[in-house]
């Protein structure tokens, strides 16, 4: 290729399209803000869902669809490409406004998060793939900061004006129509204006020494074989499972003391809104101090975040709690996506991308359903006081596991 169509690597090479992916995936990111600060009002207001368990069936459906769907989304980009799997994403996520907004039962919104999650799992993997394609092995942190930061960003301002909207106009359907909007946006430019970047990565792997792998193989590498994305992967699992926490538990806990609706959806909009903005500096931080202490700091601090929401009984309290909560996630979200692009060759990234993702989402289905059960049997306060003391393992683990895997 020559002139105007040649594959070059790097942000500045790249730029009009990797913006416009971190603009497709703020409208990914704001699919799954509709529900951060409703759908556990919902459950309890709505359909008088009493059991934290039955309640939080949501995030199980989710999560297990989610992570699974990311280990195909991998492979799937690495067979058909990268835009066409993003584009069936967009198509899968157009019900499930309606169905939140007005589904007769329960059922029906665990329908729409089984749909949400097989929706997210293609769209938000294929960007994060995309945007690596595009960047290259030098600001590969940078790149991933972006991309999740303006996810999260959008889980954050989604969260906070569904709250407001609930206030005003009631739990159902306003708050959705958002994610109608949403997902309308997202098809049409995944559909009409981004382009394909596989080639980026092809071009990526003929300057690397390469050895093939089977995807098994590489699910051994990532899952266990390789001490570097090995400790990523739980650390992954591990930072879902405490996100579970805070979108399922929080918001009951925040009502059961007597918290407005808008006074929750502020406090769920303050932490992936800190988690988000967060990532802007911590992604190319990573780029130029190295991974493996920002992740382990991240975890930490997490985990000092989480006990303070099981000590806290007002407002100020949780608000500086979901503040350092999200700080510790930006600390570890796109740096762990960097540890994972580090490691794996480009031939076989998409796939190792996967994995890592299956088991990162894997842990929404069992936060919801450990913290359920723990909620169910002794109590709201004993549910985060357990979370916080696995965040805190998991970093334990980071810190004697993991191998520097970025040269600054």
């Amino acid at each position: 290729m020559s002139g105007a169509n040649a594959v070059r690597l790097g942000l500045r090479a790249n730029l009009a399209q990797f913006v416009l992916l971190v603009g497709v995936n703020a409208l990914v990111g704001g699919m799954l803000g509709q529900e951060r600060s409703v759908l556990p009002l919902l459950a309890d207001q709505v359909f008088e869902l009493a059991a934290y368990t039955s309640a939080l069936t949501y995030i199980l459906a989710f999560g297990a669809t989610k992570a699974i769907t990311n280990f195909f989304a991998g492979t799937l980009s690495d067979r058909f490409g990268r835009k066409p799997v993003l584009v069936a994403g967009w198509l899968i996520a157009l019900p499930v406004p309606a169905l939140l907004a007005w589904g007769p039962g329960w059922g029906w919104i665990v329908a729409a998060n089984v749909l949400l999650g097989i929706s997210q799992g293609l769209t938000w993997s294929t960007t994060v793939i995309m945007k690596i394609d595009l960047a290259g092995p030098e600001r590969r942190g940078l790149a991933m900061g972006l991309n999740e930061a303006a996810g999260y960003v959008a889980v954050a301002a989604t969260a906070l004006a569904t709250g407001y909207l609930a206030e005003s106009f009631g739990l159902r359907p306003a708050p959705f129509l958002l994610g109608a909007a949403y997902a309308a946006l997202g098809l049409g430019l995944s559909t009409l204006v981004v382009r394909e970047t596989r080639e980026h990565a092809r071009l990526e792997a003929g300057t690397a020494r390469h050895t093939d792998l089977s995807t098994r193989q590489i699910a051994w590498r990532a899952s266990l074989g390789d001490r570097a994305m090995s400790a990523a992967s739980q650390a992954g699992l591990v930072n879902n499972l405490n996100d579970a926490l805070a979108w399922g538990v929080f918001p009951l806990v925040f009502a059961a003391h007597g918290l407005s609706v808008a006074e929750i959806g502020v406090l769920a909009a303050l932490y992936p809104a800190t988690w988000g903005f967060g990532q802007l500096v911590t992604g190319w931080w990573s780029d130029h101090v190295g991974r493996k202490n920002l992740i382990t700091v991240g975890m930490f601090v997490q985990a000092v975040a989480i006990a303070v929401v099981a000590m806290g009984t007002t407002f100020g309290v949780w608000a500086i709690a979901q503040l350092f909560l999200g700080m510790g996630t930006a600390l570890v979200y796109p740096t762990l996506l960097a540890v994972v692009g580090d490691v794996a060759h480009p031939a076989w990234r998409a796939r190792a991308v996967g994995v890592y993702r299956l088991w990162r989402d894997g842990g929404f289905a069992i936060g919801a359903l450990l913290c359920g059960l723990l909620a169910d049997v002794w109590g709201t306060e004993a549910a985060i006081w357990v979370v916080a003391v696995i965040t805190a393992a998991s970093g334990m683990l980071v810190a004697g596991r993991m191998y520097e895997t970025h040269r600054t």
